[in-house]
């Protein structure tokens, strides 16, 4: 940089200068410099490096979006000044009577009175661990949870002004000195270090601070008033007076407001308030029974599925990890699956994790290393080769000529993937077998969640325990059936927790009235227990433990906020070593030490050294061999605690450099998981980044059939696109994520669902906006299929000429092939049979398999040469053509199921069950009818064709007889419909009653 020696000039350190310019220490080295590297650069005189590394700090202040790496600490504790949101206990001591003292007293002598009065304060305050952040006058602003968090701020601050009531009151002065104090606790962001010394302050933002004022100000001489916040924190710990509620000034709303009275004296915190306790490894012995239960049966071939409930730290992946050590020596093979809650939406996401762990893939590892690695890897299931290459595109690995070539139709893929995923686990099961676990199912994605419901489908006779588990808010779809079983993980029993600290401390020496602390202030919640017991043992002295066994102040309060404060002290501890915990937890859950080195930018020891400094606090699991290791958060807790430190221009900051360090770094993530840096870039609010990869995400996860999750990905491209800035470059991303989630709600929806009209009106406004007149074919065919499947056929013919007179103009194959499509399907409904039939025989010449088949996904979610046959078929039976019709019928069907495509394939079904229902021919009908129920329960997909299906069978259940049976099925199907708004089965109702009323022997001229 030119301006270096003008920067060391201006900090009376030039002499530094050639040092720094042969190092190569230029602008975007020199943010990154630490205290050890300027000990390198010659820069041995203490006060220099502290010069330096404030004035590296402005730097990094003046350019937020500059290299990210934190000044770290000095031997002596030099900290960093940045500013972050905390968890703060703020408390607010005021001297009572200070405007009478000072018209009685002489002011030296009420000076006296007032610095010994803030002295007072200051050691006591001090002696609690909180922190003196302004005088002011005869008041003071103190925080306890800031620049160092305890695991019981609150409960220190309360403790400080019950002892600063004690204190007061013994100083010398002409009459006894009181003092009014208020505390409350919320979360706060706090600023730099301003001034030093006694007038030393941090800025401090937030309704908090002003909270606490007000409390003192109603509070009585000698009397702490603390908000409800702090009130949930202390639970028993001491006794209150409950004030009511209050107005305050300045306050919205009423604030309920208590009185500390004393310290409680209740002997045990967990008797008083919970009678039994939760989860973990220890105190399980009746879970772990039942779970060693469902193996023995699972081993005998009789599988199993186990459902672990519980709430967030209670210890399910303990259970799991108990169970695992049980049956450690007996053979058997081990699956597990990790979901994440960054990758709700991405499709596999733990399937592959499994499959990349198995098979041991790293991320320097070449294509050709990897697919060998997973040839050895399936190799041992003798996995046929056409499976191979499916589970090689799974993993998105090339076909370097290995594997035959796969069915060029995505959802063909998808279901012979799914099944190719069910025969692994069948051939894994006939050679050992097989536990298989499932973590933090309430995270998982829609694809992920089908194949594990596949699974249970089949265990029942495999030799595979399958245990799965999740928070209670996720409503998992399993239960109920035979070989499932229900477990709901309670809360510890007070002596399992104690068994649990003994394991823990193992030979050292943990004092009992210490041992005892966090036996009761854990309240059964394992995860508590151990942060808590963590924090003891990393204490300093047994005074310094003493303390930190008060981790956890109340037994009333929710997990995740009295974890929170644990884990932050625990993070303060760590020095440099914290910002590498918050920028992985801005990448997220898990993470690699390759994508934590391309946004740091640090050297490779330093990043180790650091990582292993996380390692040994426990707050990270690591996977492989540095430095090509990945990293996981021991808990999702963890990770928030980490990430909710960072203001928000840090965090927009963070992601986008997180977001380009994987564009450049990880192209294959963008390829393969474009949601990934979607997320990154929408948390940077880089919306036009944003937009592109939400769209690149839905279309693949639509490619795929992974329909909600190619929902989900487009409306947050939606939500984005308003953002961006150029009306033009707008309405053309619009229009690019309307036009691929059209399609996909035909599927999931129906084709009159409004959703679809919207999304289609829009589409069609911003064509205009855009001025892209390529995609109105595309616009101007979906609002046709609106109005043909609502039987609007008028307003659907009258854009028949304007679809054919775009795809003339245009010269384009498949556009004249889709108003042939179009046409044939209005025809057939007028009816204009001859007519119909021309657009057939025309569509029909025009269709190419292998340029044409991609196109179901563009217009309307079928295949154009099965809604030909179909539709033929219902032509052919009125001209006087059954068996024509009937097997033109039939074999619509056998071509959407070698499609393997679920949409193409209801349809075909339904319109078959009509064909033979018109035709008279009542067992068919019924079977092609059930048939497309059953499809469409399979896949979640088009309830309007499902209610079709439904009310053809109950023609059928009718005709047999079964009268009522039938008519109540009808009815049903009929009220299923109703809702979507659809209109061509309409006429298949009347047919039905018709047919009911003469009877099925009639012919189809009836």
């Amino acid at each position: 940089m030119d301006d270096l020696g003008s920067w060391l000039r201006e900090l009376g350190l030039e002499q530094y200068e050639t040092a720094f310019r042969e190092n190569e220490i230029d602008d975007v080295a020199l943010p990154n410099l630490t205290a050890d590297d300027l000990k390198d650069l010659g820069v041995r005189i203490v006060g220099h490096r502290r010069r330096l590394l404030n004035a590296i700090a402005a730097l990094r202040a003046s350019n937020p979006l500059g290299p990210l790496t934190a000044v770290p600490l000095e031997d002596d504790h030099i900290g960093k000044d940045v500013a972050e949101r905390r968890q703060v206990t703020v408390m607010f001591s005021d001297l009572v009577g200070s405007t009478a003292l000072s018209v009685r007293l002489d002011p030296e002598d009420l000076r006296e009175i007032i610095s010994a009065y803030q002295r007072c304060v200051a050691d006591t305050v001090r002696r609690f661990g909180g922190f003196l952040a302004k005088y002011m006058g005869d008041g003071v602003l103190i925080y306890f949870g800031y620049p160092t968090a305890h695991e019981d701020d609150a409960e220190r601050a309360i403790r400080a002004s019950l002892a600063l009531i004690d204190a007061v009151a013994t100083l010398t002065a002409p009459e006894p000195l009181q003092v009014r104090i208020g505390a409350a606790t919320g979360t706060v962001v706090v600023g730099d270090l301003v001034g030093s010394g006694e007038t030393q302050e941090r800025g401090i933002v937030g309704e908090t601070p002003n909270l606490a004022a007000r409390l003192q100000g109603i509070a009585e001489p000698n009397t702490v008033v603390i908000a409800e916040a702090t009130r949930r924190l202390l639970g028993s710990l001491f006794e209150l007076r409950d004030l009511g509620p209050r107005e305050l000034k300045g306050i919205a709303g009423p604030v309920k407001a208590f009185a500390v009275v004393r310290t409680s004296f209740v002997e045990s915190r967990f008797d008083a308030m919970h009678a039994s306790g939760l989860t973990a490894h220890v105190g399980r012995e009746e879970e772990l029974e039942l779970l060693l239960r469902r193996w023995a049966r699972a081993k005998a071939g009789e599988g199993r599925v186990v459902l672990l409930s519980g709430e967030a730290g209670i210890g399910k992946s303990r259970l799991s990890a108990a169970l695992m050590d049980e049956i450690a020596a007996e053979p058997h093979t081990r699956l597990r699956y990790f979901c994440s809650p960054q990758h709700t939406d991405s499709a596999l996401y733990s399937i592959i994790g499994q499959f990349e762990r198995a098979a041991v893939l790293v991320h320097s590892d070449t294509p050709q290393a990897k697919l060998d690695k997973l040839d050895a890897l399936l190799a041992q299931t003798s996995t046929s080769r056409q499976d191979a290459a499916l589970l090689a595109e799974m993993l998105s690995l090339p076909n370097d000529g290995r594997y035959p070539a796969l069915e060029p139709i995505p959802e063909q893929r998808r279901q012979k993937m799914l099944a190719a995923l069910g025969l692994q686990l069948e051939a894994l099961a006939r050679s050992s077998p097989v536990l298989m676990i499932v973590e933090d199912a309430h995270w998982a994605d829609p694809t992920s969640l089908e194949v594990f419901g596949r699974a249970m489908d089949r265990i029942a006779s495999l030799r595979v325990l399958l245990i799965v588990t999740f928070r209670p808010e996720f409503d998992g779809p399993w239960v109920g059936q035979s070989h499932v079983t229900m477990l709901t993980i309670n809360r510890l029993a007070e002596r399992d927790v104690g068994t649990m600290i003994d394991r823990m401390v193992g030979n050292r020496l943990l004092p009992a009235d210490i041992r005892r602390e966090i036996v009761e202030r854990t309240d059964g919640v394992p995860l508590f227990a151990e942060e808590m017991t963590k924090a003891v043992l990393e204490a300093g002295s047994e005074t310094e433990a003493m303390q930190a066994a008060a981790a956890i102040p109340s037994p009333a309060l929710a997990v995740p906020a009295s974890l929170h404060a644990s884990l932050m002290a625990r993070l303060d501890r760590l020095g440099p070593a914290k910002e590498l915990a918050q920028i992985g937890a801005a990448i997220g859950r898990e993470f690699s030490q390759v994508l934590l080195a391309a946004v740091l930018r640090k050297s490779e020891p330093e990043l180790a050294s650091g990582l292993d400094r996380l390692m040994q606090a426990g707050l990270l699991f690591r996977n492989g061999i540095p430095p090509h290791a990945t990293y996981l958060f021991k808990h999702a807790l963890v990770q928030d605690t980490a990430y909710g430190t960072l203001l928000r221009d840090r965090r927009h900051a963070l992601h986008a450099r997180i977001a380009r360090a994987l564009e450049e770094t990880f192209p294959d993530v963008a390829a393969i998981q474009p949601e990934v840096l979607a997320h990154h870039f929408t948390e940077a609010e880089l919306a036009e980044k944003a937009v592109a990869y939400w769209l690149a995400a839905g279309q693949r996860a639509a490619e795929r059939s992974a329909h909600a999750e190619s929902v989900a990905h487009l409306y947050k491209g939606l939500a984005l696109v308003k953002r961006v800035a150029d009306p033009v470059e707008r309405a053309r991303r619009e229009l690019a994520l309307q036009l691929v989630l059209a399609p996909v709600l035909f599927a999931t929806k129906s084709y009159s669902a409004p959703e679809v009209e919207q999304a289609y009106l829009r589409a069609r406004d911003l064509c205009q906006q855009a001025g892209d007149g390529a995609q109105l074919f595309a616009v101007n065919w979906g609002l046709w299929l609106i109005y043909q499947q609502r039987c609007e056929f008028k307003r659907a013919r009258d854009l028949l000429d304007g679809l054919f007179e775009v795809a003339r103009q245009s010269g384009d194959r498949a556009f004249l092939l889709q108003a042939h499509h179009a046409a044939w399907t209005t025809l057939v409904h007028l009816p204009e049979l001859t007519a119909c039939r021309t657009h057939l025989e025309a569509g029909l010449a025009l269709y190419r398999p292998d340029a044409h088949r991609a196109h179901m996904f563009l217009y309307g979610g079928h295949d154009a040469a099965v809604c030909n046959l179909y539709t033929s078929a219902a032509t052919l039976w009125p001209l006087g053509f059954p068996e024509q019709a009937r097997a033109t019928a039939h074999k619509a069907v056998s071509m959407a199921r070698e499609l393997s495509h679920p949409f193409s394939l209801v349809l075909a079904l339904v319109w078959a069950a009509m064909t033979n229902q018109h035709l008279g021919e009542v067992e068919p009908a019924q079977e092609q009818a059930e048939a497309a129920v059953a499809v469409c329960a399979e896949h979640g997909i088009a309830p309007h064709l499902a209610a079709a299906g439904s009310i053809l069978r109950g023609w059928a259940v009718a005709a047999r007889g079964q009268t009522m049976e039938g008519i109540a099925e009808i009815h049903r199907g009929l009220a299923a419909i109703e809702p979507t708004g659809l209109g061509f089965v309409v006429p298949t109702i009347l047919h039905c009653w018709l047919k009911l009323r003469c009877g099925p022997e009639k012919s189809s001229t009836d």
